[in-house]
């Protein structure tokens, strides 16, 4: 696990593990990880399908809970909490964002971000986060009135737009052309950079992880690889 001394940690797990258990069959999602997620930086999960990602991802979200192991949000130690306060830690400080856009159909853009304002702390405006993932001339448009980028930057604008602490993104480009899915990166990119949101970016497109701080690989469940990136690139420059 990479050390950051500079920095301050935002998530931290100390040898989760998941097991999945159908009737007599046992699958080891996760075999003791221990991560660290410091603020401000842009990590990369990298792995195969089946190497332990998504489930990480989950219960760095407050989704699901770990079988075995810790999971602390800052000074919080979100392992075996309630649900009630484990909604009020999604809703308070995690955005989402899934490789399905999950919009509204009958809302527009600005009303399916509105969704998510209408119940956060601090918000800010519909129309600001639509403007940062450069959707301002389409926010009174419906989904299906949107190209499939464009439905998955109205899914980050509506993430961001609570100020969450953390942004958890599973696949956000794995439907997407790569002209489409570079657009989709930058919108990502840029909230990194200008928002400080200290992001979290599931693929199994190695090409994405160039634009990283930091690059995380999975198999079986363990980590192999945790490393500094240390020739971060541009989403333009992404070869996929």
């Amino acid at each position: 696990m990479q050390q950051q001394s500079d920095k301050q940690v935002v998530f931290r797990t100390e040898g989760v593990t998941r097991v999945y258990r159908t009737g007599a069959v046992e699958v080891r999602a996760l075999r003791g990880v221990d991560l660290a997620l410091y603020e401000h930086e842009m990590v990369v999960l990298l792995g195969a399908s089946g190497s332990g990602k998504s489930t990480l991802l989950n219960i760095l979200g407050g989704l699901d809970q770990p079988t075995d192991g810790k999971v602390f949000f800052r000074d919080q130690e979100l392992t075996r909490v309630s649900d009630a306060r484990l909604t009020a830690f999604r809703r308070d400080h995690v955005g989402f964002v899934f490789q399905f856009y999950n919009l509204v159909p009958s809302l527009t853009a600005r009303e399916n971000v509105a969704l998510v304002t209408e119940i956060a702390k601090n918000p800010m405006s519909p129309e600001e986060a639509l403007e940062r993932v450069g959707l301002k001339p389409r926010m009174d448009h419906f989904p299906s009135e949107l190209s499939g980028g464009e439905q998955q930057r109205v899914a980050i604008a509506r993430a961001i737009a609570k100020r969450p602490e953390v942004l958890l993104c599973d696949e956000p480009t794995g439907a997407l052309d790569s002209k489409t899915g570079v657009q989709v990166l930058e919108a990502l990119y840029e909230v990194n950079r200008d928002l400080g949101t200290a992001t979290v970016l599931i693929t199994h497109n190695a090409g994405i992880q160039k634009i990283a701080h930091r690059v995380v690989v999975l198999a079986d469940g363990r980590i192999t690889r945790d490393e500094v990136n240390a020739a971060r690139v541009l989403p333009s420059e992404v070869s996929w």
